[in-house]
């Protein structure tokens, strides 16, 4: 009698069966790995600008472009129209065909990298929606970051297009908004892979805020850095603190209207980068301090060492190395702005495993 009691009793405290859902792990290991990929994506960018590449390929050809010169004969005929370009009359008239090689194989790089991550996106994307892991909020996010991923392929084209005419360069609009979607891509894709599985609920608060401010300047940062790479503004002062002997130099309102110095006027945009990075730490640091979490202070830390590696760059006149290793900590600190606002938002998903959430346990 007393078994049968026990037993009436163990199945009343058995918890409610939990519903199985397939699990989300995959999916969010491979955007993690699309991220990776776009972070590539951007340092190969970054070292086609600075080598001065990207007008080498004149002609875009999404399917049959991926296939490069086979044949000493398809590189004179790709190094002739290169040479129809300003860049090379004005600029590169005594280059070579082994030196015009280099320069191409970098463009190829990137186009090519580019198609790679429209494959690596693609067809898991297509065999997570086949089995059932996406649910149809997250297929819409996955449809979207597909569609803006193209349409930085045809950006990217546009930009190039820009150089292509009686320019030595490609136009820094263009090449700040190519970045820009760039970096938005980086940061929605870890923001999509981040909450896979999980809730968001944002409370307004000053720390919160904060957080979100951050994220928005550190976008405003990168695009800001586009133009100081469009322009070669990085050249126009090679001090620290101060440029050209001052601390607010002459020469940063020379154009009309006013409003083009703050993209067409080198010394003004160079100016204006240093100032929205003071800025930007300035606020990392007050936000790091009053929240004191784990995420804010990684992002303190963060970007302390891309205004260091920063001011080395321009301060040893923008090598290569250290020109590159800016751009990838800028991708870094994004990642880190991110996370640390994400931190905040996120809640598991009540509907992919109940008792968990009861328990206040992280859905995995």
């Amino acid at each position: 009698m007393d078994a049968e009691i026990l037993e009436d009793v163990g199945a009343v405290a058995k918890p409610a069966s939990v519903p199985k859902t397939k699990s989300l792990s995959p999916v969010r290991k491979w955007l993690w790995w699309i991220a990776v990929l776009i972070f590539l994506m951007v340092m190969i960018g970054g070292a086609t600008r600075l080598t001065d590449s990207g007008l080498s390929i004149t002609v875009w050809d999404p399917i049959i472009g991926a296939i490069p010169p086979l044949s000493e004969v398809d590189w004179v005929k790709a190094f002739d129209m290169y040479k129809t370009t300003a860049e090379f009359q004005q600029q590169n008239s005594q280059m070579t065909l082994q030196e015009f090689k280099f320069i191409y194989w970098w463009e190829w790089a990137h186009r090519s990298f580019g198609r790679l991550i429209g494959i690596v996106f693609l067809l898991p994307f297509l065999f997570f929606l086949v089995t059932g892991r996406l649910n149809g909020k997250l297929t819409l996010k996955l449809l979207i970051l597909f569609l803006l991923g193209a349409a930085q392929g045809a950006l990217g084209w546009y930009m190039v297009k820009s150089g292509l005419s009686d320019r030595l360069d490609v136009s820094q609009y263009r090449l700040a908004a190519h970045l820009s979607l760039a970096s938005v891509l980086f940061a929605a894709t870890i923001w999509i892979a981040l909450g896979v599985g999980r809730k968001r609920e944002f409370a307004w608060s000053g720390n919160n805020f904060m957080a979100l401010l951050i994220l928005v300047l550190l976008l405003l940062q990168i695009a800001g850095g586009g133009f100081v790479a469009g322009l070669d503004a990085g050249h126009a002062s090679y001090e620290w603190p101060k440029m050209i002997g001052a601390w607010v130099p002459d020469g940063l309102n020379t154009l009309q209207p006013l409003w083009r110095n703050a993209f067409e006027n080198a010394l003004a945009v160079h100016f204006n980068h240093r100032i929205l990075a003071y800025v930007i730490f300035a606020l990392v640091m007050i936000h790091g301090w009053s929240s004191f979490r784990v995420s804010a202070l990684i992002l303190g830390y963060a970007v302390f060492v891309q205004i260091c590696i920063g001011i080395l760059t321009v301060m040893m006149h923008l090598p290569l190395g250290f020109a590159l290793a800016h751009q990838a900590t800028a991708m870094i600190v994004l990642a880190c702005a991110v996370a640390n606002l994400h931190a905040r938002l996120v809640m598991p998903e009540p509907d992919q495993d109940p008792l968990l959430y009861r328990q206040g346990l992280q859905y995995q």
